[in-house]
C-alpha cells in the first residue's frame, strides 16, 4: 500500500457471531480457530467482545473466551473490544486481566467500554441501569488503580498488582473525552458515520493528557471490511449482518445469521427493506484493489495508528478467505503485520 497505511497496525475483532442451524460451542470454538489464522497471517491483535442476552452472538464472557484464543495461540496479542466496565465491579476485572497477564505475558491488552446492557431486561439481570455508564470515568480510574496499588481500602488485587495491561477505551462521544484525559489509546467506530468518527478523534487529540500509560495519542478505528474476488460477491458479505440488523430493529431480535441467498429470497416490508439496504451501506467493502484504496483514503482522514477490522457473515470460508485477502492488501505475508 502506499505512504499513509506503511506504519499502520491491523488487527481483527470477532463477536463471534451465531450461524444459522449452528450452536453457540461451535461459534466460539470457530472464534478461536479464525484467532489461529489471523496469527498466521500476521496480523497484530486479536479481541473478543462482550454481548449479554443476543440470541446470535455467544460472546459474553470476553476475558473467558480471550483466555482460550491466547492458549490456542502464541504470538498475536489478545483482548477484548471490550469489557463494559459499567457491567462490573473494577476489582474483578483487575482480576481477571491479572490473571490472564499472568499466564500470557506480554501479549494481553485490556480493551474496556462504556455501555451497559443492551435492554431493559439485561439491565436488570446484570443490577445495572442506564446511568451507570455516567461513573466511567470513576470506574476507569479505579480499575487501573488496583493494577498501581493506589487503591485506598486496604485491598491488594492479586495477581494484577504491580502488572501492566495495556488499556484501551472504546469510544464515539463521551468515552473519547474519557480516554483523552486518563492518556490512553482510544478505539473509534463505526466507518459509516465518517464525520462523527472525525470529531471523535478531533475532540481526543485536542484533549489528550499524557499518562504513564501512553505519552502520545494513539487511535485505532474500527469497522467492518470486506474483500472479495468481485465487488458483488464483497457485498454478500455483508448481507447475514444486514439482514439480521434489520430483525433486531423491526422485531426486536438479533437472530443468527442466515445464508445471504435466504436473505435475498426474502420479501421484506418497506421499512425491513430500507433499514436492510442502510445496514449494507458505508463499509469497507470490494475488491483487493478497492479495498486498498479505501483504507489508505481512511488512514490518511483520521491519521489512525491501528485499524481494528470486525466481519461477520453466514459463509465462513468467504470470511477466512477475506481476512486472507486484506492480509495481502497490508502487506501481512505470513509474519507479521507492520507493527
Amino acid at each position: 500500500m502506499t505512504s499513509a497505511t506503511t506504519t499502520t497496525r491491523f488487527s481483527v475483532l470477532d463477536r463471534s457471531r451465531i450461524r444459522a442451524g449452528r450452536t453457540a460451542g461451535e461459534a466460539l470454538r470457530d472464534t478461536v480457530e479464525l484467532a489461529r489464522e489471523a496469527e498466521r497471517l500476521g496480523y497484530h491483535r486479536f479481541w473478543v467482545a462482550e454481548h449479554h442476552g443476543v440470541p446470535g452472538v455467544a460472546g459474553s464472557a470476553p476475558t473467558v473466551l480471550a483466555a482460550a484464543v491466547a492458549g490456542a495461540t502464541t504470538r498475536i496479542r489478545v483482548g477484548t473490544g471490550g469489557v463494559m466496565l459499567p457491567n462490573h465491579r473494577p476489582l474483578v476485572v483487575a482480576e481477571q486481566f491479572g490473571v490472564l497477564e499472568s499466564l500470557f505475558p506480554g501479549r494481553i491488552d485490556m480493551g474496556l467500554g462504556r455501555s451497559v446492557g443492551f435492554t431493559d431486561g439485561v439491565r436488570r439481570a446484570l443490577g445495572r441501569d442506564k446511568d451507570d455508564a455516567d461513573d466511567f470515568d470513576a470506574q476507569l480510574a479505579e480499575l487501573l488503580g488496583w493494577f498501581r496499588g493506589t487503591s485506598p481500602t486496604g485491598v491488594h488485587a492479586r495477581p494484577s498488582e504491580g502488572l501492566t495491561v495495556p488499556p484501551f477505551v472504546l469510544a464515539m462521544g463521551e468515552g473519547a473525552a474519557v480516554a483523552a484525559r486518563a492518556g490512553l489509546p482510544v478505539v473509534v467506530g463505526d466507518l459509516r458515520d465518517r464525520d462523527r468518527m472525525r470529531r471523535a478523534v478531533d475532540r481526543y487529540r485536542e484533549g489528550f493528557r499524557p499518562s504513564e500509560w501512553g505519552t502520545e495519542p494513539y487511535v485505532v478505528v474500527s469497522g467492518t471490511v470486506a474483500v472479495a474476488a468481485t465487488p458483488d460477491a464483497a457485498r454478500r458479505l455483508l448481507v447475514p449482518e444486514a439482514w439480521s440488523m434489520a430483525e433486531a430493529r423491526t422485531r426486536g431480535a438479533f437472530p443468527p445469521l442466515p445464508p445471504a441467498e435466504e436473505v435475498e429470497a426474502r420479501t421484506m416490508t418497506v421499512r425491513e427493506r430500507g433499514l436492510y439496504e442502510s445496514g449494507l451501506a458505508g463499509h469497507v467493502a470490494g475488491t483487493e484493489e478497492q479495498v486498498a484504496d479505501a483504507l489508505e483514503s481512511l488512514v490518511r482522514d483520521t491519521g489512525a495508528q491501528e485499524v481494528l477490522v470486525t466481519t461477520s457473515t453466514y459463509d465462513r470460508a468467504a470470511l477466512l478467505d477475506s481476512y486472507r485477502r486484506l492480509a495481502r492488501v497490508v502487506g501481512a505475508g505470513t509474519s507479521t503485520v507492520r507493527a
